[in-house]
């Protein structure tokens, strides 16, 4: 792979990016949101078939499956940080012609990713059981949600440095290598847990242990061909050894605008282990429809990550460069681009609610509570469009407290106080529950949108 191959050319005058001609900045955004797009889709696919193998081992394999993926979703806290201030920062070193301190950036935000993964999953592990457990499941889905939890935690250092270079090549606008080597480690997932989970190739079946497995053995592939790329400097973003020496004013720079991602995600930890247990008061069938329902957002919200991946690098870069104007166009075109393609993924999943949960389960109930679940999202398919891309613009342009703000007002005040109340009221079935999401992601698009529209982000400093 070559730079110029790879590299997405953000046109940087004022002719193309304001909107005249409205042709080429929409060619700008689609391709970087395409190949981040292409890339979140090859993700859920493999999770779509990783959780169709291990529903073949039953509803308590795919709920200790769910639970225990709900725990690594902790280490993503680490992930988010670091990848949000590198993304943020390489975009505004970029935007300013400045590469050289661009890659610099990047090997510091490597080193800071794998060593805070490792300082989290060495608790988390010992914890383990009592983790499994503290989600109030049944005995059989606590123990093997605790082996899976293990396992699965050693892929959490490789995969922070995997996705630490891929917000870096973002952030630089190289859309399409994070795409590449995606691609490449969901195959290797994908084969790994057709012979590891059943026991294909002479190898023993391990079931849910083996779907752990796979996902350690992927995102280690994926991360050594990642770090190769960046020692050969075929990239726009290089790595030398000395990169990789601590420098504490710039890991000091990323974490400073990182630290409010991690503090937003790990609210949304929290607040999804919350709704989580609020969903249990319904019985295991309910866990199970809720893990499958996640599965099944997880590719309704591709779009969202596309546009917010492109508005993310367009904001910072334009910034970088000067160009205020050229990063709130970008900013609201992205969104406006998500929007129309989410709301047609909300209107076709909704229709074909009923056929996409059997793809995962043929217990009656879990396919009704699934599809009550599914109908929720296609609902809020729109408003989830404008909370993800004017998030990402927003964190583009290093404004990262607002978008936490907001998980404290929407999440906390709106779903989880939404969802109390169904619970309180004993007559309200699942579909309520499931009902809160909507006024959740309602409340997130408002807020966002009116910080984007004040213009306060462009003056943030990184």
């Amino acid at each position: 792979m070559t730079p110029d191959s790879e590299i997405i050319p953000l046109p940087m005058a004022d002719d193309a990016v304001l909107g005249t001609p409205r042709r080429d900045a929409s060619r700008a955004v689609w391709g970087l949101a395409w190949p981040v797009i292409l890339a979140m889709l090859s993700e859920s696919l493999v999770a779509l078939v990783d959780m169709v193998m291990v529903s073949q081992l039953g509803a308590t394999a795919v709920a200790a499956v769910g639970t225990g993926g709900q725990i690594l979703n902790a280490v993503s806290i680490v992930m988010s940080a670091v990848g949000t201030g590198a993304l943020a920062i390489v975009a505004r070193h970029i935007g300013a012609g400045e590469s050289r301190e661009a890659s610099a950036v990047t090997g510091q935000s490597i080193v800071t990713a794998a060593a805070l993964a490792t300082a989290v999953v060495v608790p988390i592990a010992l914890l383990a059981p009592a983790l499994v457990e503290a989600f109030g499941v049944e005995p059989a889905v606590a123990r093997q949600g605790a082996a899976f939890t293990r396992l699965v935690l050693l892929s959490a250092v490789p995969g922070s440095v995997l996705f630490v270079i891929g917000s870096a090549l973002r952030g630089a606008g190289d859309t399409r290598t994070p795409l590449a080597i995606s691609v490449i480690v969901n195959i290797v997932n994908v084969i790994l847990n057709w012979i590891l989970i059943f026991g294909h190739l002479g190898f023993p079946a391990l079931g849910v242990r083996g779907s752990a497995l796979a996902t350690t053995l992927a995102f280690t592939t994926g991360a050594a061909i990642a770090l190769g790329l960046m020692m050969s400097h075929r990239l726009r973003l290089g790595l030398y050894t000395h990169d990789l020496r601590p420098h504490r004013e710039t890991i000091r720079r990323v974490l400073k605008i990182g630290t409010p991602t991690a503090l937003e995600q790990a609210l949304m930890q929290i607040g999804f282990f919350i709704y989580l247990v609020f969903a249990v008061r319904y019985g295991t069938d309910a866990v199970a429809a809720y893990f499958i329902g996640v599965r099944i957002l997880a590719l309704s919200f591709l779009p969202g990550f596309g546009f917010a991946a492109a508005a993310s690098a367009l904001v910072g870069q334009s910034l970088g460069a000067n160009q205020p104007d050229h990063a709130r166009r970008a900013g609201w075109l992205a969104s406006a681009m998500a929007v129309v393609l989410m709301t047609a993924a909300g209107i076709l999943i909704t229709l074909e609610a009923e056929p996409i949960a059997r793809v995962f389960v043929n217990n009656p109930t879990v396919v009704a509570n699934t599809v009550s679940f599914i109908v929720m999202l296609g609902i809020a398919q729109p408003f989830m469009a404008l909370d993800s891309t004017l998030g990402g613009a927003l964190r583009g342009a290093g404004d990262t407290r607002f978008p936490l703000l907001t998980v404290l007002i929407t999440f906390y005040g709106v779903r989880l106080g939404l969802s109390w109340l169904v619970v309180s009221i004993g007559s309200l079935g699942l579909a309520w529950l499931w009902a809160t999401l909507i006024g959740d992601y309602v409340m997130r698009a408002l807020l966002k949108g009116w910080r984007f529209h004040t213009g306060a982000w462009a003056t943030i400093r990184v």
